[in-house]
């Protein structure tokens, strides 16, 4: 399922990230593939509380740990390859896991196409609606083709 264009580099500084880097770089594939983004370089960091809190901190200016973040360089054009990080801490997902009531793996899943159609460059809002908004009702979709 390899792309030769699309080149995804999957770290962790936790013992168990939760998700096989074989299934994250399939799921960074198929998202930027169903935007049309033949050429990428993304690189997708599994991180602890403490780390993502300081990203969250320093680039965000929000206080306290969150699920994912991640950076989208943009393109200059259509035919540009797509750059850009996203950071996942298991930690957190493993809570909203719970309170939602899903897998584990399916979480790390969802946040790994959320953070993959943001490098894409959608954007959804941060209040209570962005589970009505198009990027997550597209990241849905991706989900449900992804098994």
């Amino acid at each position: 399922m390899s792309s030769p264009g699309i080149v995804t580099n999957v770290s962790s500084t936790v013992r168990r990230a939760g998700i096989a880097p074989a299934r994250v770089r399939d799921l960074v594939e198929r998202t930027l593939r169903s935007e049309k983004i033949k050429n990428a370089m993304v690189s997708v960091a599994f991180v602890g509380r403490g780390a993502i809190a300081a990203i969250n901190w320093k680039y965000l200016r929000h206080k306290g740990a969150t699920d994912v973040i991640s950076f989208g360089m943009g393109r200059d054009a259509p035919g540009m390859p797509a750059v850009g990080d996203i950071y996942i801490c298991p930690d957190v997902a493993r809570q909203n896991a719970r309170r939602n009531n899903v897998p584990l793996r399916q979480e790390l899943a969802r946040l790994v196409v959320h953070g993959a159609l943001h490098v894409a460059g959608h954007d959804h809002p941060t209040d209570d609606t962005r589970t009505q908004s198009p990027m997550w009702k597209k990241q849905e979709r991706i989900l449900a083709t992804a098994d």
